[in-house]
């Protein structure tokens, strides 16, 4: 598993972060920790277009993303 964390990055970071990370890495599950909405929302869309399943857990105040 790879394990980001782009807690108090603005976007685009944590979404560069995580596009990187899963195009390295095929087949690997990527779990990202940010702390904004806009952030999940646009690596969730982004996983969307990879064909990736997406699971979020609000861990207040973040949000933990894992991509599979």
């Amino acid at each position: 598993m790879i394990t980001l964390d782009a807690r108090g990055l603005s976007c685009p970071e944590p979404l560069l972060m995580a596009t990187e990370a899963v195009r390295k890495n095929p087949g690997e599950t990527v779990r990202i920790t940010v702390s904004t909405q806009n952030a999940k929302e646009n690596i969730e869309r982004m996983a969307a277009k990879y064909g990736k399943t997406v699971d979020v857990q609000v861990v207040k105040p973040d949000y933990v993303i894992t991509i599979k």
